[in-house]
């Protein structure tokens, strides 16, 4: 038994010793193809409605759906994916919601160029 234990602590200690093991993140970026595009929230109007900046500079007016009403809390200064509504492009909905860690790997790979941040 011994001998197991210390051939695990070998093995964990080689991991450890080694180069750090690169930083892999998967984001979900926004479908062009479907009308999605980034945005800011800038203001909670209530009711499930926000008002955002888009990147195409844009200040829209946005429904939170029932899908992400419960699950997920929208503040202010949040970086979402906007799906514009094809009948009326001046209104649309949230469809994710990017953590603090995805956010800053948007800025770095150059996808928050078009914003004041």
């Amino acid at each position: 038994m011994a001998n197991f234990n210390s051939q695990k602590r070998k093995n964990s200690m080689r991991r450890s010793s080694g180069a750090p093991a690169p930083e892999v993140t998967r984001v979900k970026l926004p479908n062009r193809n479907e009308g999605e595009q980034l945005g800011i929230v800038m203001q909670l109007m209530g009711t499930d409605q926000v008002k955002s900046l888009c990147e195409d500079g844009v200040e829209r007016q946005l429904r939170i759906p029932g899908k992400l009403r419960k699950r997920v809390w929208i503040r202010e200064n949040d970086v979402i994916i906007v799906k514009l509504w094809d009948f009326q492009p001046s209104k649309g909905d949230i469809t994710w919601r990017y953590l603090g860690h995805q956010v800053e790997w948007l800025k770095r790979n150059g996808y928050m160029k078009k914003f004041p941040i």
